[in-house]
């Protein structure tokens, strides 16, 4: 508890400073402020939406699309992919819809096919022309998305990198997550993500707190007990707390299947796993990735499940990605 009780010295002493009390709810307080609370953000209309969103590159360029995980998660744990913008790649991110710095809308607003919709008008948004090819690259629910996309649109993308999905249809993405809790309960980290649950209490309308609050339990995943694997806690800016309880609600109602017509996307796909993932695995990524008919299957080394994040897992996994987009650009 060493860590939580600093927190809340600092938080009295503050309190204390001030003329009166402060107030949760004020945009900015407990976590950065989304792209229509600060102007100065980067941020793009799309879908009636605005998205917090950047491109690094030549427009005219392929494009590659960086889809974070979640959901609820941003892009910045991927920031390591602006480098293919060196290599001759247009290079765009972007929060998905209610994710990290983007506009949060309300919890009933949420689906599937308004998250692939966003997409569809995110590549429309910075496409230059339409020769120019289009190319994704999905961290965890970012390659669910990207495998959804393709199942809806099979002759749309031009390729396709994949990092650990949890899984393309309902059971294999409830086991898999399943797995990725198993933390010991006496965990720090874990005891004190819940345990300013006994402080901090809010409504669906109250999201500052809510995303507080998962930011907080969503740093259990980089602790030393963790099964994911990381070599530490993964760096974002805010989490979306109600698209990612949307979002499993709906998997939990509709157990959707996004399988259906990936036998029609006959392109190689570059599917990665990570070496230090305990509940991944070599086994479970043969597994997820046979729906696709063509894969390239590749390990990465001494990288947990955010294999993008970290100095070696990046720089493991960089050739590999490099060399499968040259080979199809």
């Amino acid at each position: 508890m060493k860590h939580l009780l600093i927190f809340l010295c600092c938080l009295s002493a503050i309190q204390l400073s001030c003329e009166g009390p402060l107030n949760a709810d004020e945009p900015g307080l407990l976590v950065p402020k989304t792209v229509d609370q600060d102007a100065l953000l980067p941020s793009i209309r799309a879908n009636n939406t605005q998205l917090h969103s950047e491109a690094f590159g030549d427009p005219t360029q392929p494009m590659l699309v960086v889809l974070h995980g979640g959901p609820g998660l941003d892009y910045r744990p991927l920031l390591n992919c602006k480098s293919f913008a060196t290599e001759g790649y247009y290079v765009v991110f972007y929060d998905q819809r209610g994710s990290g710095l983007s506009r949060r809308e309300s919890k009933s607003s949420y689906t599937t096919e308004i998250m692939l919709d966003d997409l569809e008008a995110v590549i429309s948004y910075y496409r230059s022309s339409p020769n120019q090819k289009i190319f994704l690259l999905g961290q965890s629910w970012g390659a669910i998305l990207a495998t959804a996309y393709i199942n809806q649109h099979p002759d749309a993308i031009n390729g396709v990198i994949l990092a650990e999905p949890g899984g393309f249809i309902w059971n294999d993405i409830k086991d898999y997550m399943a797995r990725t809790r198993k933390y010991d309960l006496q965990s720090e980290t874990l005891n004190d993500a819940t345990y300013m649950d006994q402080f901090i209490t809010a409504k669906e309308s109250e999201q500052e707190k809510l995303d507080y609050k998962f930011g907080l339990l969503a740093s259990s995943e980089g602790a030393s007990d963790s099964p994911l694997g990381d070599e530490g806690h993964i760096p974002f800016w805010r989490m979306g707390a109600l698209v990612n309880q949307a979002m499993y609600d709906l998997g939990k109602r509709e157990q959707p299947d996004w399988t259906k017509n990936l036998s029609a996307f006959k392109t190689k796909v570059l599917f990665v796993y990570s070496e230090h993932n305990k509940a991944y695995g070599a086994a479970y990524a043969e597994h997820v990735s046979s729906a696709y008919p063509n894969v390239e299957l590749k390990r990465i080394d001494e990288a947990g499940h955010h294999v993008m994040t970290f100095p070696a897992g990046w720089n493991n996994f960089k050739p590999f990605a490099l060399q499968y987009l040259n080979e199809l650009r």
